[in-house]
């Protein structure tokens, strides 16, 4: 039995696919994506350009765009695999954050083995498909996806651009708290590629544009909390998606419970 789970534009450049105990045999196809995929259950032989290679758990298979390829479940067996499929433009501006280039650079292998990155694959791909907040799986495929091109594309002269102010985008990460952002709508207002920005900011902070966020959100909840607010208002307020998602981050940045904090200052 087939259970296929798919999400379309969980960011405007990104979709991804979850099939599990698929059984079905594709023809030749191609996509106008860079596509990269990965299976955790079974074995597939995978067909890319006249090359053929077999496909396990542990290693990624890289598809340049417009490229005909088939990948399918040796003899009866079953397979589970992801698949996700990115904007060429999107990939484009990716690697312009690390090298002077004018147009894609496609991958130069159709596999990639490294444990490592294979387990980021995953593990980014669970947090496509859950309920994370959109700024923070813009910058987890964001480090997935450059990890991917530094290790599988030819070297090029590395971008040196002038720093951005990042005062001005702390300005930009803690207003507007109850809402989403991107890395691209952020970026607009500076006139800058989001990806450099995006580099810059952790260098001179140390910790990410989400993070930082983040711990905005937390403060912003510190005042509500004390002025007697109810959880859910707070939560919502401060633009968790619900009083759990409030909770785990409440308690990881302060140590205490959103209730715990609260009944500290009303008695």
């Amino acid at each position: 039995m087939s259970d296929e789970h798919q999400i379309k534009q969980i960011l405007p450049f990104a979709e991804c696919r979850y099939s599990k105990n698929s059984g079905r045999h594709y023809k030749s196809h191609m996509h106008k994506t860079f596509s990269i995929g990965a299976i955790d259950k079974g074995e597939v032989i995978y067909h890319v350009e006249g090359k053929m290679a077999k496909l396990q758990p542990g290693i990624l298979a890289l598809i340049n765009p417009e490229i005909l390829h088939s990948c399918n479940p040796t003899g009866t067996c079953k397979r589970s695999y992801y698949m996700l499929f990115l904007d060429v433009d999107w990939c484009l501006q990716l690697q312009q954050s690390l090298w002077q280039i004018e147009t894609f650079r496609p991958v130069n292998t159709i596999l990639l083995e490294n444990n490592s990155i294979y387990q980021q694959y995953i593990d980014t791909m669970k947090s496509l498909m859950d309920k994370v907040d959109l700024l923070e799986k813009e910058q987890i495929l964001v480090d997935l996806v450059e990890n991917i091109f530094l290790l599988a594309c030819e070297a090029s002269a590395v971008k040196i651009e002038p720093s951005f102010q990042i005062e001005q985008l702390k300005q930009q990460l803690s207003v507007n708290l109850d809402r989403e952002t991107s890395m691209r709508e952020l970026a607009l207002k500076q006139g800058a590629n989001p990806y450099t920005l995006l580099r810059q900011f952790k260098t001179a902070t140390g910790i990410t544009p989400h993070a930082y966020r983040l711990s905005c959100r937390v403060e912003l909840a510190k005042k509500l909390l004390k002025k007697g607010l109810e959880l859910s208002q707070v939560a919502l307020e401060c633009g968790f998606f619900d009083q759990s998602h409030f909770h785990r981050h409440f308690k990881a940045i302060t140590t205490v419970t959103p209730r715990e904090y609260q009944v500290n200052f009303i008695q």
